[in-house]
């Protein structure tokens, strides 16, 4: 039987990336080595993180103002790295608070400088995007996350600000649909969601916003380090990137990310529809916030809620049980997701009989 994969993390990639990955582990490159046992100063392993760094930006359209990292530590170090490196003791950072993940970014903020959370869903379970808020004239930086995994809410615009500069973490929707990356200064995400395996982390950073801090920085997590050895400082977690550049040009393949926001608008709208249309479930999140990646949904009745995660797992589902915050259903269905898989949770959904 065949196992649809709707985990959120880490979640599935495409079978074409699984198989180039898993023929690298055992020959890289026909030089006889695996890729696991080859030096990372190698001509070879230097290929795979230029060619990586390059079509990040062409994915992304942005220029050589833009540095393009992969870290280590998971989007959780990059919490404090942030600060570290762009607020001064005195300067103001604002978040708005969407969720668990933007929760523990607040509060690694406190040791580096001011906070000031604008906007918060809190009270709702975050089940919505604040809107309705100003960014003040003394913020150094703006803090967002993109798309709340838990929650199932995403931007769908971002905010906008003449003196801040944006701060992303697109930890779980990041290369999934269009936008004007140059708005942002820096852009961070843990590469398991949507990119590649657990292991690396990609920063993309806007070169002029470094430098202005008074502290000093820990050299490694300096963000000017890692530019300066192009993420070679000391080792780098070679597979993790070797496998995020098998996405990189998968994701190329498909036609780029106008392409994949289209297949992946296509396979949010079917899932929403049913959930809209069955008697059995409801959505969580606020219609105009619907996440296009982790889709979350209950049982109108509990019983119901566990007889069909019992059916889903005895017809070959798996990773769709929600989180414990919100409870019921969740399917992630990132960009290596098929339609096919979509439609098959569907076609369940639809088949669906509770006692």
């Amino acid at each position: 039987m065949k196992i649809h994969n709707f985990s959120a993390g880490p979640a599935i990639l495409p079978q074409v990336v699984l198989k180039e990955a898993a023929q690298a582990v055992e020959n890289f490159e026909n030089l006889g080595l695996s890729i696991l046992e080859v030096s990372h100063r190698s001509k070879e392993i230097v290929s795979v993180m230029n060619e990586a760094q390059t079509l990040v930006k062409e994915l992304l359209h942005l220029g050589d103002d833009y540095k393009v990292l992969f870290l280590t530590g998971g989007a959780s170090t990059q919490f404090f790295t942030i600060a570290m490196n762009l607020l001064n003791p005195e300067e103001t950072a604002c978040y708005v608070d969407t969720g668990a993940w933007s929760t523990k970014a607040i509060k690694e903020v406190h040791n580096f400088g001011k906070v000031n959370v604008l906007a918060s869903s809190k009270a709702s379970n975050y089940n919505y995007i604040p809107k309705d808020w100003l960014v003040p004239a003394n913020t150094k930086y703006l803090h967002i996350t993109s798309n709340n995994t838990i929650y199932g809410t995403q931007y769908k615009t971002y905010p906008k600000s003449d003196k801040a500069i944006l701060v992303a973490d697109m930890s779980s929707d990041i290369f999934s649909h269009t936008f004007d990356a140059t708005q942002f200064g820096l852009i961070y995400a843990g590469a398991q969601k949507n990119l590649g395996p657990a292991g690396t982390t990609l920063v993309i950073v806007k070169k002029d916003i470094l430098g202005q801090v008074t502290r000093e920085i820990p050299t490694m997590l300096d963000y000017r380090t890692h530019i300066k050895k192009d993420s070679s400082f000391n080792t780098p977690p070679v597979y993790p990137i070797y496998v995020c550049l098998l996405t990189l040009r998968w994701l190329q393949g498909q036609g780029g990310l106008k392409a994949v926001e289209a297949n992946n608008r296509k396979k949010a709208d079917l899932l929403y529809r049913e959930i809209d249309r069955n008697p059995f479930f409801k959505g969580v999140a606020a219609v105009e916030d619907r996440s296009s990646m982790n889709v979350t949904f209950v049982a109108n009745n509990e019983a119901h809620g566990a007889a069909f995660l019992e059916y889903c797992t005895a017809n070959g589902i798996s990773g769709i049980k929600g989180h414990r915050s919100v409870g019921g259903f969740r399917a992630s269905i990132y960009n290596a997701m098929p339609l096919e898989s979509v439609a098959y949770l569907v076609d369940l959904m639809k088949n669906f009989k509770p006692e």
